[in-house]
């Protein structure tokens, strides 16, 4: 059986480090509990899973408001170039 791709395999290694380093400190710092790098990627894919479709929305639909008043402030000025 082929092993499915973790969902944080789309973070660059830098920012998956971070994450991790972070995963790893939180449990350490705020439960005194130490856990390795493979529980903190199985953590990771878990909340990566759970709310990746919900950040890429938000910015879809962030990215759509932006243009939209964009194009808006355009109308607008195209309107004053077609009266001047």
């Amino acid at each position: 059986m082929a092993k499915r791709k973790p969902i944080w395999d789309i973070l660059p290694e830098d920012e998956k480090k971070k994450c991790l380093d972070a995963i790893i400190a939180h449990f350490l710092d705020e439960r005194g509990e130490k856990i390795g790098v493979i529980a903190a990627e199985q953590l990771l894919d878990v909340v990566m899973e759970k709310i990746i479709w919900t950040a890429y929305n938000k910015g879809i639909d962030d990215a759509k408001t932006l243009l939209q008043e964009k194009f808006a402030d355009i109308n607008i000025d195209l309107d004053l170039l077609a009266k001047g």
